[in-house]
Parts: C-alpha cells; structure tokens; sequence
C-alpha cells in the first residue's frame, strides 16, 4: 500500500520560514516526479513545487526565489524549504508522486487523481 505522509506544517508570523517533509513508502521503486501542491479554502488546487529524476525542479511563479524542493532518495523523502511567507501561502500542503516517467513542468501543471497524495499538512501564515 503507497503511503505519503506529509509533516512540518504550522502556524507563522508573515516572513517566517518551515520545512516540510513527505516520507514516501509502499512503492516499489522511487517515484519519478514528485511535487507540493496547495489548496486554500475556496481555491482550486493549484501546483508549488515539483522535482523529476534528481535534480529537475520547476516552481510556481508565485514562489519562485522563496521555496525550494528537494528530494533525499535514500530516504524516499520530499522536503519543501518554505522562506519570506505571506499570508497568501495559507493553504493545506498536498504531497503528490508519479511512479511513471514524468516532466516536472508538467506534473505541477497537470497533475492526476491517478498520482498518488497525501492527506495533507496545514500552513497558517498570520501575523
């Protein structure tokens, strides 16, 4: 059984900085993309972050210079370096995996129900 279990999320003040974390288990072999997603109440989901293969990352505009993904494959761990947050990034966290061969551009803009998620992690920025 796939399992993604998000952590790290909390509340901050505007400016502040979070990791958070997504362990991966249940899949037989490290899954090619992987990425953040959010959703804030009455939004649709929209993409953050995502990784494909080692090192190929793409980000949303909106986050580009402030979040930073990374992946530890021996870990089989997801990591999203959140720094300057705003208000605006108040939203359930989602991490996603495709096992398949993916394109990080594309896993952040067209992502599946048919990738596998996560339950979610809460980031509350208010000062």
């Amino acid at each position: 059984q796939v399992q993604l279990v998000e952590s790290g999320g909390a509340s901050v003040r505007p400016g502040g900085s979070l990791r958070l974390s997504c362990a991966a288990s249940g899949l037989a072999t490290n899954p090619y993309c992987m990425g953040w997603f959010r959703q804030a109440p009455g939004k649709e989901r929209e993409g953050v972050a995502t990784v494909s293969g080692l090192t190929s990352t793409y980000y949303a505009d909106s986050v580009k210079g402030r979040f930073t993904i990374s992946r530890d494959v021996a870990k089989n761990t997801l990591y999203l370096q959140m720094g300057s947050l705003k208000p605006e990034d108040t939203a359930m966290y989602y991490c996603a995996a495709r096992p398949s061969y993916c394109n990080a551009a594309d896993f952040l803009s067209r992502p599946s129900d048919n990738d596998y998620w996560g339950q979610g992690t809460q980031v509350t920025v208010s000062s």
